[in-house]
């Protein structure tokens, strides 16, 4: 196979969860720029519709649904709706997730497990009933959406997310027995463990640390679009199809520093 058709993702149909703004969105226009037809899937749909009609100009179907992940029936209405609309599901980019800030010491447990479930619970949920599809097909790829806060502590000051950073360790551990699980299907099982990316969720908590954060990047900056697209489509396409249960860390080299 040449080189350029390993990354060509022509009629692939691709689920990206939280996929309307921030990192979703990014990877929803590399992966449409590299021909997949996508669903775009969030809470907020009005914000699904604005980028579907802005990926549509790229020459691809993209469709925009309605999705809190953590509840197990917008789970199944995402993948019924893909399957009538598409015939089939290629890639899902589980993507969406929840962070709550708080003193971990006195940590409310109602957030905690809010976190749990949109972050572990209603990924694993979402990606079995993806799974279940992808078998009948012959096979896909998942694509999971971790953090580098999953590797390692934060000192509160930078990060007090308890929550998050436990529920980004768990898809770690996660990603990699559902790959050992699911390779006799052909699904691949990866994930994504991005460093710091000023996104709708933290770009905040970023500016206001940005005097500690920056320091501990030996790129010396924060991560951009056009840094995860490429890793994105990589993971989405053949050229990774003997790649399964990795995780692969964009953060500018902050783990290696480590």
């Amino acid at each position: 196979m040449n080189v350029r058709d390993m990354f060509d993702l022509t009629g692939e149909v691709a689920i990206v969860t939280g996929g309307s703004i921030g990192l979703g969105a990014y990877m929803a226009r590399g992966l449409a720029e590299a021909g997949a037809n996508l669903v775009i899937a969030a809470r907020k749909v009005e914000r699904c519709v604005e980028l579907c009609e802005e990926l549509k100009g790229l020459g691809v179907k993209a469709l925009p649904v309605a999705c809190d992940v953590s509840k197990a029936e917008d789970c199944k209405n995402l993948i019924d709706t893909t399957v009538k609309e598409f015939g089939r599901i290629d890639i899902l980019v589980n993507n969406a997730g929840l962070a709550w800030a708080a003193d971990a010491m006195d940590y409310p447990m109602d957030k905690w497990q809010k976190v749990m479930d949109l972050n572990v619970t209603g990924l694993f949920q979402l990606s079995a009933l993806a799974a279940r599809v992808m078998k009948e097909q012959g096979g896909g790829k998942i694509i999971n959406i971790t953090s580098v806060a999953g590797f390692f502590g934060s000192p509160p000051e930078v990060q007090d997310t308890i929550a998050y950073n436990t529920s980004k360790g768990a898809v770690i551990a996660m990603t990699r027995d559902l790959a050992v699980k699911w390779a006799r299907y052909n699904i691949n099982v990866n994930a994504i463990a991005p460093g710091f990316f000023p996104t709708h969720m933290s770009s905040g908590l970023l500016e206001k640390n940005k005097h500690m954060v920056l320091p501990r990047i030996p790129m010396g900056r924060l991560g951009e679009e056009d840094d995860i697209k490429g890793v994105i489509v990589f993971l989405s396409s053949e050229a990774s199809r003997y790649i399964t249960g990795h995780t692969i860390l964009l953060e500018g080299g902050v783990t290696a520093s480590a």
